[in-house]
């Protein structure tokens, strides 16, 4: 079994991740950071650098807490809620990715993880009160409906043409602890989101298409002082 310094790489939220978005911030209520993308091989706990840092737009009102693979953790810093304007921190699985390409499209067929073409009828259900809170759904296949609000994902603004769901609060979803996250399009730099992580097309399109789901990608998004924190337990690069 690997060790690095000490740590051993079972013990760490990323013990089977092969492919790593890592997502640093300045403080909690930074509106902007970092992204580099990391990989490593089946044998190996050393992460490699894969291309250069780019710019992303972070949640109006920066980071919180989120619900992911790194469980509960008795830190300091703000806990993800429905609503708060904040980007989920901590350790999350990208598990499939969206966008307005054809099924049909060169990008799509070579894209290596499950993709969902925007349609008019492709909706992200963001009522905690619902059954189906935090899932993407096509509203024509779910009968009655029991939610009151939702994000349309074919955007007349663009901001999802390409994009992955961060599983933040899912198996199950709790309700109001924030629902509807992605790393998407952001509308230009500098400007914040409702609290998904956004950046340049040109980079989100790398992402979408270098993201691989054998590699069980994850993204990690921290705080300086989290990061410093947490990254010999973690074995985070």
């Amino acid at each position: 079994m690997a060790w690095s310094a000490g740590v051993q790489v079972a013990d760490s939220p990323l013990a089977q991740a092969r492919q790593l978005v890592l997502v640093r911030a300045a403080d909690w209520s930074s509106t902007s950071g970092t992204l580099q993308l990391f990989h490593r091989s089946e044998t190996s706990f050393a992460w490699q650098p894969f291309g250069a840092p780019v710019k992303v737009s972070l949640g109006r009102n920066g980071l919180a807490w989120g619900r992911g693979r790194h469980g509960s953790l008795a830190a300091q810093g703000p806990v993800k809620r429905e609503g708060d304007g904040r980007a989920p921190a901590g350790v999350f699985d990208l598990t499939m990715l969206f966008g307005y390409l054809e099924p049909r499209s060169l990008a799509v067929r070579t894209a290596r993880m499950p993709y969902l073409e925007a349609t008019p009828d492709l909706l992200c259900v963001d009522d905690a009160a619902s059954s189906r809170y935090n899932r993407i759904i096509h509203r024509s296949q779910q009968g009655v409906q029991d939610w009151k609000s939702h994000e349309d994902m074919l955007r007349p603004d663009g901001l999802y043409a390409w994009g992955a769901f961060i599983a933040h609060n899912t198996e199950p979803a709790q309700p109001a602890a924030g629902s509807c996250i992605f790393l998407h399009v952001w509308e230009a730099e500098g400007v914040p989101t409702s609290g998904c992580t956004a950046g340049a097309a040109t980079d989100i399109a790398r992402i979408f298409l270098w993201l691989e789901s054998k590699a069980s990608p994850v993204i990690v998004q921290l705080p300086e002082s989290e990061y410093t924190s947490l990254q010999k337990q973690w074995n985070l690069p």
